[in-house]
């Protein structure tokens, strides 16, 4: 993992003082696999706070389901019973507040937010997207990537501002692609990555460790380099017990 000035021996070097677990509302609009993720890590102490609800445009969302089982408040909120985005957004902010979260967490949330959405949780709402940002912004990352014929993929946490997955970057993992990935292949490798940093920027976040100052993320107090921490296929692979061989 690289970053400007910023040393760590390990991802989980920093213990926090103990106090009152922060909150985390976690949105959603499918299966919820990166929402798991982040219940894991909650399971296990490691991700510095409780997530308090999961909220979804789709009724159907699988993602419910899994929070839920966790005994986390699972509420849906169809986008289609309003008339405009807008409006949506407004009823949107309204169930959010009732949980007072210190964190808002988009997990394959497929909504373009209006701007008074993205400026009432400014610096803090995070999102994670399936790629090494700003490569391949929007959808279809995995297609593109291929099309290209990249030798590097991945994925990013990023602070969500008004621009399109333009926000800072705080955290990415690279996947090194094989001559014979395929759009699934690689979806798979990158979802790994997501499923283990997501966690880490969210266990940050909340410790106070990771923050949004203007137009940059910083860790530490220390400013982030555009492309936030890096950590590299090889060590993704490590943490993730992953073979090496491509």
């Amino acid at each position: 993992m690289s970053g400007t000035d910023y040393q760590s021996d390990t991802l989980n070097a920093f213990t926090p003082e103990p106090s009152e677990a922060r909150r985390v509302v976690v949105l959603i609009s499918g299966s919820g696999s990166n929402l798991q993720a982040l219940i894991d890590a909650q399971h296990h102490d490691a991700l510095g706070g409780r997530i308090v609800a999961v909220i979804s445009n789709q009724t159907n969302a699988y993602g419910l389901k899994r929070a839920r089982e966790a005994g986390i408040d699972a509420v849906a909120l169809p986008h289609q019973e309003y008339d405009s985005r807008e409006a949506y957004d407004g009823a949107l902010i309204k169930v959010i507040e009732r949980h007072e979260p210190d964190l808002l967490v988009l997990a394959g949330f497929m909504r373009i937010l209006t701007p008074r959405f993205v400026n009432r949780f400014l610096g803090r709402m995070l999102n994670i997207h399936p790629s090494l940002l700003p490569d391949y912004p929007g959808l279809h990352t995995h297609a593109r990537a291929l099309a290209d014929g990249v030798t590097t993929h991945g994925c990013s946490v990023h602070f969500v501002t008004e621009q399109l997955d333009g926000g800072p970057v705080a955290l990415q993992a690279e996947v090194a692609v094989a001559e014979d990935d395929t759009q699934e292949s690689l979806k798979a490798k990158v979802q790994a990555r997501e499923h283990l940093i997501y966690p880490i920027a969210v266990r940050w976040f909340l410790e106070g460790r990771l923050q949004l100052r203007g137009d940059s993320a910083s860790i530490d107090d220390v400013t982030l380099p555009p492309g936030g921490m890096r950590l590299s296929h090889a060590d993704a692979a490590e943490e993730l017990d992953e073979d090496q061989e491509l």
